[in-house]
């Protein structure tokens, strides 16, 4: 009887509230090398084709196998630039066919080195196709492998800022100097490393996302097994051979780090540690931050240099984890359909006509590769794309099978019911970029249709709900709303009770949420980015949180607001983009007038160009037939946050900057129009000429002219 109590006991502690059976953690982990045994082998990654004759270091395919009773899973990261769907659900199906693994639970990646052989055709690169037969067989023979060291383990969890390590690479180029696509049509207002010439540009077209996350197994007894890392970084390489670029070099030198540091306590039989680094959400990526001058720490390392820097943050990360056993291991995959963008007649009948003319030859110019690129997805039309998430413990990850914009990875994370949330790119396939929508208006390379870039606009919110979709599957948890904490400046934006306040922290539109309980909807129109960074994270948001700003690159943010008269307020932060005598008006601010036109009641504050006062406020009445603007006295500089207030009352507008009590301009009241216009614009004018080119944040509209006290209250938290 006393047995039968025990073991009565025993079962019920077997199984969770959810009645799964809880079994041990138990991981895998393994080192495959896919170098070519032939060469010369072709190389995609570039525009064009090319081949390397040789290997400059050995690539690997790098796998764990995490178990719990009959539940496994596999991730394998590959030094390649990119896999395509079937090749990866090929060899997904040949390891299912030699270990437990379901072909369904396998995640496997792509670091995204540009110097590997060319496993998937893209641009103007065709499949190396005696590689893809052998990548094929060593992707399985790493999974099986992997899952052959299966032992029991521990996971934890840490995630540290490498800021210095990445930035954005895509800039806003200025409306006066947009740049000619392939197809010769004048669409480029954004492009990859446009930055490098700031007066061509406004600023960058996104965040970055700062984070090293590494998950991290262990033995029960403490002995490392394998770390899986993650980064938002595209690629270093410049070599012409084959190279892992520095995700094996970062993956190499951790494992030569940690195996100097066991090497005492490791048995001769211990399988060996292996370092995995995954691709972070890196489309609009890049080491270089252009805005910082080129001679500035950090900006022009070596890749040794870099890779060394980065492992730095990452093994000061591994040393802190805490590590606990969890029996909870979950995985759910979607195959979702999705459209590709074709080409219309006119522009299939141009790109025909090329592709005939060159026949059997490989393109060799930017406009032959895309007329192929046209044909190529008149054939397909469509596809589908496998998204997957994995949860170990009160760990997650989601996967997306594309060059996914940081902004993307970010709308993940901070939604992820579980905080702890890893997102891994070009993860079972490799299916493009998918700029969030706002940024297909912008142009540029990462836009342009072909394979590499080919899905359709809606490509990237389906995906990403999608994703969202799946992680409340694999953690049976609702999905976290994403919202702005409130520091000491907000608080006293707050406290003044406005009629309306947009603190512009959406990450994507069409809506401006307004802050306060009257709902005043405002719209965000095309031509507007979302969740840069904005002012004085510290004081507005709280903790390590980052202020949020929209990006205004052409389009304007509008309400309709019936309360305001004569008297009213407002306040915002900006951060002009456009060089102050960039053209006859730097940009308009606030605009208060009938929407396509300019009445005799209107008020318009903006930043003088070449026709007024270059860098200074300028503030323009009514169609501007009743004289020149009034222009503030102080020079505001490019690429820095500034705050303003403008207070109408019955006597008088004024305009303060920068918490200055003195006014940087005063229009008295004889110059005045009774005015009962409900229109507001910010970020452009109401007949949408010169509009805002750069940030906004922290709008605040108040139904009455603010008090000289109130006004300090504004920014009395900055002393």
């Amino acid at each position: 009887m006393r047995d039968l109590v025990i073991f009565a006991l025993w079962f019920a502690a077997m199984y969770s509230a959810s009645g799964r059976v809880q079994a041990e953690l138990q991981v895998g982990a393994a080192i495959v090398d896919i170098t070519p045994h032939q060469f010369p082998v072709l190389v995609n990654g570039g525009m064009t084709a090319r081949s390397a004759d040789k290997a400059a270091a050995p690539i690997y395919a790098r796998s764990i196998v995490i178990a719990t009773g009959a539940e496994r899973v596999a991730i394998v990261v590959v030094d390649s630039c990119m896999m395509g769907r079937l090749l990866l659900d090929d060899a997904k199906q040949l390891a299912a066919q030699r270990t437990k693994i379901r072909a369904d639970r396998m995640l496997i990646s792509a670091t995204h080195t540009h110097t590997a052989p060319s496993s998937m055709g893209c641009l103007g690169t065709d499949p190396d196709e005696n590689y893809v037969a052998f990548l094929r067989d060593r992707i399985a023979e790493a999974v099986a492998e992997a899952e052959s060291h299966l032992q029991p383990a521990e996971v934890g969890w840490a995630v540290r800022n490498a800021a210095d390590f990445t930035a954005l690479r895509r800039w806003i180029i200025r409306p006066d100097r947009i740049e000619t696509d392939p197809f010769g049509n004048p669409t480029m207002r954004a492009n990859m490393h446009a930055g490098a010439n700031p007066d061509n540009v406004t600023g960058e077209s996104g965040p970055e996302d700062p984070d090293l996350s590494l998950i991290a197994f262990r033995t029960p007894d403490g002995r490392p097994i394998a770390v899986l890392s993650n980064f938002s970084m595209h690629y270093f390489s410049g070599v012409d051979a084959l190279h892992p670029d520095y995700f094996g070099l970062y993956c190499n030198k951790f494992q030569d780090r940690i195996a100097s540091a066991a090497s005492t306590d490791r048995k001769a039989d211990d399988w060996p540690f292996v370092a995995v680094m995954s691709h972070g959400c890196s489309g609009d990526i890049w080491r270089r931050d252009y805005t910082q001058p080129v001679d500035a720490p950090l900006q022009s390392p070596t890749i040794d240099e870099y890779t060394d820097g980065l492992l730095n943050i990452a093994l000061d990360a591994f040393q802190s984890i805490r590590y606990s056993a969890t029996s909870d291991l979950v995985m759910a995959e979607r195959r979702l359909p999705l459209k590709y963008r074709v080409p219309n007649k006119q522009l299939l009948e141009w790109s025909q006509r090329i592709v005939t003319e060159l026949g059997s030859n490989p393109p060799q110019t930017t406009e032959q590769v895309y007329a192929r690129e046209q044909v190529i997805l008149q054939q397909l039309q469509s596809t589908e794309v496998v998204l997957q998430a994995l949860r170990i413990g009160d760990i997650a990850i989601a996967s997306t099978p594309n060059e996914t914009y940081a902004l993307t990875g970010l709308k993940l994370k901070h939604q992820s019911p579980l905080s702890q949330t890893m997102v891994i790119e070009l993860a079972n396939g490799g299916d493009g970029y998918i700029p969030p929508p706002e940024q297909h208006l912008l142009g540029g390379y990462n836009t342009w249709a072909a394979r590499s870039a080919g899905l359709e606009v809606l490509a990237e919110p389906k995906i990403a709900e999608a994703n969202l979709e799946l992680l409340e599957i694999v953690t049976g948890m609702p999905r976290r709303k994403y919202a702005q904490q409130q520091g000491p400046a907000a608080q006293a934006i707050a406290a003044l009770k406005p009629a309306a306040w947009w603190r512009m922290d959406e990450m994507a539109g069409p809506h401006a949420m307004d802050t306060t309980p009257h709902h005043h909807a405002a719209l965000y129109e095309p031509g507007v980015v979302f969740f840069l960074e904005g002012p004085q994270s510290s004081s507005f948001c709280g903790g390590q949180e980052t202020n949020r700003a929209a990006h205004f690159a052409g389009g304007r943010l509008s309400t309709h607001m019936p309360e305001i008269g004569d008297e009213y307020s407002v306040s915002m932060w900006f951060w002009n983009g456009m060089p102050n005598e960039g053209r006859d008006t730097a940009g308009w601010l606030i605009s208060n007038d009938y929407n396509h036109g300019l009445s005799v009641h209107g008020e318009h504050l903006g930043i003088g160009g070449t026709a007024t006062s270059p860098g200074h406020l300028i503030l323009q009445q009514g169609d501007g037939t009743r004289g020149a603007p009034a222009a503030g006295r102080t020079a505001i500089d490019r690429w820095t946050w500034n705050h303003v207030v403008l207070v109408r009352d019955k006597q008088a507008i004024r305009v303060h900057l920068n918490g200055d009590p003195e006014p940087e301009i005063r229009v008295d009241s004889a110059s005045l129009r009774p005015t009962q216009l409900h229109p507001f614009f910010f970020g452009g004018r109401s007949d949408n000429a010169n509009n805002w080119e750069g940030r906004l944040d922290e709008i605040a509209v108040f139904t009455r002219a603010l008090s000289p006290a109130e006004l300090r209250q504004l920014t009395d938290w900055q002393q």
